[in-house]
């Protein structure tokens, strides 16, 4: 009637291998997954712990040598956001950020001049017209001992200051 059962006793193995029965393996696999899946967790974790935060451009910055600004020049320097004025032996920085909200302005004829909202600034830097609250900050100006100059945004100074050089 019934067909007999069979016997796993009679198989064969192969000389010097040892089989793994299959629920030692998903058990082994299923191992490996989890410490796996926790040391991932782990890693990921500590990588998202460190800020990826952009600190912006280094606030100190050389510009050149002193010979390069001509007497009487007034050259915007945009990506950093300075114009770098000369008169005579003298040397300034005067920041080319609008204190209105935040743009570029452009030197102009008779000074400094907003193209977004119309704010003007004399040749210091002082509000002549525009909604601009307050005047233009001026900023440090120093000489490096390999005779470059070097300005320093973190160091807002007096308007009218001048380095000589």
């Amino acid at each position: 009637m019934g067909a007999a059962p069979r016997t796993i006793e009679g198989r064969e193995h192969r000389s010097g291998e040892e089989q793994i029965p299959r629920r030692r393996f998903l058990a082994w696999l299923s191992g490996v997954g989890l410490v796996g899946s926790a040391l991932a967790g782990v890693f990921s974790t500590f990588v998202f712990m460190k800020p990826r935060a952009t600190y912006g451009q280094p606030n100190r910055f050389r510009i050149g040598r002193p010979e390069e600004f001509p007497p009487g020049a007034r050259i915007a320097i945009d990506p950093k956001r300075v114009c770098i004025v000369r008169e005579g032996n003298k040397v300034a920085a005067i920041s080319t950020t609008c204190t209105h909200l935040g743009c570029i302005v452009a030197p102009s004829s008779t000074g400094f001049q907003c193209p977004c909202h119309g704010s003007q600034f004399d040749v210091d830097g002082n509000v002549t017209g525009g909604p601009a609250p307050k005047s233009l900050s001026w900023f440090q100006v120093t000489l490096t001992p390999n005779g470059e100059l070097e300005v320093d945004k973190d160091n807002e100074i007096q308007t009218g200051t001048y380095l000589s050089v």
